[in-house]
């Protein structure tokens, strides 16, 4: 995370708080150190930013300073909430981090009733070490996809049969229990899915693709007959 990044949230989660915040609870969310904690705090009041407290006993805004709550009522929060949690659970740990980020900014800013609902929703998104999601092939993937790269890959299909190929990758889609990659194979000269699960490597080949009419997302979409995706 860029220091800046983390200077900004930390202000965040100080924002609407009564009680005082512990570089504790800020070094475990932030995924720093205490001592950086310490220090980011210190080189906010230096710029004059209010804030108030000390090591050891937490810190807070100094009054005044606040903002307006975000406009969410119960139901919106909990959606959110919820939504966070299966990013952080399924989405690989790029997006998970950016999910407790958005959330600690969300949660920073309510009224204490709806902080309340926030930590009362209970439905929950375990994450497990033996999932894909937790190897960083599906962080790989969404970087080959936003890059552009096409991609070699040897790949194992519900049959058994083995290939190489060389893909185009488009997207990334989650059904619940496995992920697909949505690619314009050149091997096959169309479409495709590929499971990731059954890629045996890939690599980049350091070549990029145009997201052309033909053969890009929008093409793809319709190929695959988008109704319902969001």
């Amino acid at each position: 995370m860029r220091r800046a990044d983390r200077l900004f949230l930390i202000i965040h989660a100080l924002r609407g708080r009564r009680s005082a915040l512990p570089a504790h609870q800020l070094s475990a969310t932030l995924g720093v150190s205490v001592r950086t904690v310490y220090r980011d705090i210190v080189d906010l009041q230096l710029s004059g930013v209010p804030i108030e407290g000390e090591a050891g006993v937490g810190y807070v805004l100094r009054k005044g300073a606040d903002i307006p709550p975000l406009m969410f009522d119960g139901d919106e929060l909990e959606a959110l909430v919820t939504g966070t949690r299966f990013v952080r659970a399924f989405g690989g740990p790029r997006l998970a981090a950016a999910a407790r980020a958005a959330l600690l900014k969300i949660e920073a800013v309510l009224p204490p009733a709806l902080q309340a609902r926030a930590q009362r929703t209970r439905i929950y998104a375990p994450a497990r070490g033996d999932r894909i999601e937790a190897s960083g092939v599906i962080d790989r993937l969404h970087a080959a996809i936003e890059a552009r790269q096409v991609l070699a890959i040897r790949y194992c299909d519900g049959d058994g049969r083995d290939s190489e190929r060389e893909i185009e990758p488009l997207c990334l889609a989650f059904w619940g229990g496995s992920w697909t990659l949505g690619a314009w194979c050149r091997l096959r000269a169309g479409f495709r899915n590929f499971r990731p699960d059954r890629m045996d490597a890939f690599d980049g080949t350091g070549e990029r693709f145009d997201d052309s009419a033909e053969r890009g997302l929008q093409a793809y979409l319709r190929a695959v007959g988008s109704d319902g995706w969001i």
